[in-house]
């Protein structure tokens, strides 16, 4: 047994409590930080989705109205068609002016419905008044001037409208 008094622990062994600390303290470091890395990465991949799915939004959005200007140039004919046909009745001329709508229809543009109904400053500018008929009929749209359209929903030309007023002068 006097050997075993003599025997020493290896230096390796003295403060190995200690550097297990240190070292598991590392680890916890470790994995706090790849915790907090990992969670900022998921907010900014999650900040990218939705800046591309907005980017395509705004896209779609662009691509939806890019021939609003073309449409614009349009309108005016087919407004002359619809002049037109009120004192020529040509079947030509009538199947011209369905293709030209049935077009526009599938670019999105609508004709905006307003006679006999009541003025909306949304889709309709008034360019003057007529007396009205009737008690109880003040602000209805008695005349189209001019037609109004509408391009996805979006007023593109507003409809030029003549309206009725109970003390016209």
């Amino acid at each position: 047994m006097a050997e075993e008094k003599n025997i020493k622990k290896p230096a390796s062994a003295e403060g190995f409590g200690e550097a297990k600390d240190e070292n598991i303290d590392k680890l916890e470091e470790c994995k706090t930080k790849c915790e907090e890395y990992l969670n900022g990465w998921k907010r900014e991949r999650a900040d990218f989705l939705n800046h591309k799915k907005e980017e395509m939004e705004r896209i779609g959005i662009i691509i939806k109205y890019a021939n609003e200007e073309l449409i614009l140039k349009i309108l005016p004919i087919l407004d002359n068609f619809c002049l037109a046909e009120k004192h020529i009745e040509d079947e030509g001329l009538l199947q011209i002016k369905k293709q030209m709508e049935d077009l526009l229809k599938k670019e999105g543009v609508e004709h905006i419905e307003v006679l006999g109904k009541q003025f909306d400053p949304n889709t309709m500018e008034a360019v003057g008044r007529v007396p009205a008929s009737n008690e109880g009929e003040d602000g209805i749209v008695a005349e189209e001037t001019q037609r109004g359209y509408t391009m996805h929903g979006k007023v593109i030309t507003p409809a030029k409208v003549k309206v009725t007023e109970q003390h016209c002068q």
